[in-house]
């Protein structure tokens, strides 16, 4: 699966981890920044890409990243054609529902709010849970027009 990645320097450490381990489990992986530590960056100048790569492929995902990933997915979900979903820990359900419910097509963790570990577990759930469709899919038409 091709998945863009992208945050600021709150998530650069744990982007790169998640960059490798993704190229480890097959995926063509994207990486849109930040590509070094700047305290001063802004996550809009790396987020924005790749959301909007992430819209103009409907075959891939996003995985973007922040201190709380909420600033990080409220910039994805300006972009039409995205959903995003924030997890900063919590219950798996949320992760599930995401896709299940709302075809989330980017993902935005915390990074500041869950181990390295426990972000595999989420990205593997996140990647591996279908749409249902139905009438998620009439809602989810809805958001774009």
């Amino acid at each position: 699966m091709k998945i863009h990645v992208a945050t600021d320097h709150a998530g650069l450490d744990l982007k790169n981890k998640i960059k490798g381990y993704l190229i480890n489990k097959d995926h063509d992986v994207i990486d849109h920044g930040a590509y070094e530590y700047d305290a001063l960056d802004d996550y809009p100048d790396f987020i924005l890409p790749c959301a909007e790569a992430v819209a103009n492929d409907v075959n891939s995902r996003g995985i973007i990243l922040g201190g709380s990933g909420q600033g990080e997915a409220m910039a994805a979900n300006r972009i039409k054609g995205c959903r995003a979903a924030v997890f900063y820990n919590g219950p798996k359900d949320i992760i599930k529902l995401s896709r299940e419910h709302n075809n989330a097509n980017i993902l935005s963790l915390g990074a500041r709010f869950m181990s390295e570990n426990e972000i595999y577990d989420i990205i593997e759930l996140w990647l591996k849970e279908s749409f249902a469709g139905g009438r998620h899919q009439r809602r989810i038409e809805k958001l774009d027009m």
